[in-house]
């Protein structure tokens, strides 16, 4: 792992998540600059002094040519160090699963692309939200038909915990993500805005051809933006709109999709993630529970307990690192359900052109058509 020192709130999430089906184990870090820290990580997470590092390439260097060396690197990092972590574990013959967004702009994603093309192994991203169990039957509802051809998709993801800026007080989470060296030129946006996107994408089955962006900084004095509204047109003719902030006061983290097609809409929400409900245009409603036996294969795999025990946040993370494990397993080219790095190229891409079309005032402009 790279990165995850004292403090960090993914970090963990990624470590637990990763081990939980015992398919992964934690063997090596560069965690975190300061070496107090680093020794701290290593010891609270049982890594061997001798494998915790001061230096992410040094660690790669070395775990590289281990006999027990490690065979994936987890980057949880700050955005800024995306790319190199990445490039460097994937040139040393390691697989790699990051948090999102995949690298700092839409430059060094593409170039990621060909570092992951010609290397021979596995990338994943962690959109967190592709693993839930519902989700992942939403999207086989779609892909079977079910609804007709998909006319709207909705993604809302408000959050309040920026209405105040935080990052002046020394917040150490709200820092580094309104600080554009760090960050990028997204905040909201890059932050959950690609989450969104995303899910969108993924559930929805279409890619948006066209955007039109309302990026906005609304906390006074803010170095990147803290909301933003974007129109979606996506292929096939289908519309939809994107809404994410992090100045919505009092939400938490509303995540919620809609998509709607010729015969009926489907609604999932973060908040109520083990139910799916969708609503018939000439027939009664349904609500799908997690855990059933009547859902598809994918939403079933997805599942860990019986249909009424609530799984969340963490299995969903698991869900992504499993699926992830037994591609390195099976040697596959691909890890399936698992976001890759076209997901990675194609959020950055949204990031930029939304950004860059907000702060224009062009109104409707065009997804880039080559994302390689």
């Amino acid at each position: 792992m790279v990165g995850g020192g004292p403090g960090s709130f993914i970090g963990p999430v990624h470590r637990m998540a990763a081990e939980l089906d015992g398919r992964i184990r934690l063997v090596a870090g560069a965690f975190s600059r300061d070496a107090t820290k680093n020794a701290e990580a290593a010891g609270a997470w049982g890594v061997a002094a001798d494998r915790a590092y001061g230096d992410y390439r040094a660690m790669i260097a070395a775990e590289a040519v281990r006999d027990d060396g490690a065979e994936m690197v987890a980057v949880v990092t700050p955005n800024h160090l995306h790319f190199d972590v990445s490039a460097t574990a994937l040139k040393a013959g390691l697989h790699v699963m990051s948090d999102k967004p995949a690298t700092l702009d839409l430059a060094e994603a593409k170039a990621l692309a060909g570092v992951v093309a010609g290397s021979g192994r596995l990338y994943g991203l962690t959109h967190v939200y592709t693993g839930y169990p519902m989700v992942r039957e939403a999207r086989e509802i779609v892909r079977r038909g079910d609804l007709g051809a998909v006319r709207k998709i909705v993604a809302e993801y408000p959050q309040g915990w920026l209405s105040r800026p935080i990052e002046r007080d020394g917040d150490k989470q709200a820092g580094w993500r309104s600080d554009p060296a760090q960050s990028g030129v997204g905040g909201c946006i890059g932050d959950i805005g690609v989450h969104a996107f995303n899910l969108a994408e993924f559930v929805g089955g279409v890619r948006v051809e066209r955007l039109c962006g309302d990026v906005s900084t609304v906390v006074p004095g803010r170095a990147l933006d803290d909301d933003c509204n974007v129109l979606l047109r996506f292929a096939g003719g289908a519309r939809g709109v994107i809404i994410a902030s992090q100045i919505s006061a009092g939400a938490r983290n509303g995540l919620k999709i809609q998509v709607y097609g010729e015969k009926g809409g489907l609604t999932w929400s973060h908040e109520r993630h083990t139910e799916l409900t969708i609503d018939w245009l000439d027939a009664p409603s349904q609500v799908l529970h997690a855990g059933a036996a009547y859902l598809s294969a994918p939403a079933q795999a997805a599942s860990r307990l019986p249909t009424g025990h609530p799984e969340g946040f963490v299995e969903a993370f698991a869900n992504i690192y499993r699926d992830f494990a037994d591609a390195i397993g099976e040697g596959r080219a691909d890890a399936g359900l698992v976001p890759d790095i076209a997901e990675g190229v194609r959020g950055m891409a949204f990031v930029e052109t939304a950004v860059a079309a907000s702060r224009a005032g062009d109104g409707w402009v065009a997804m880039p058509r080559s994302l390689t």
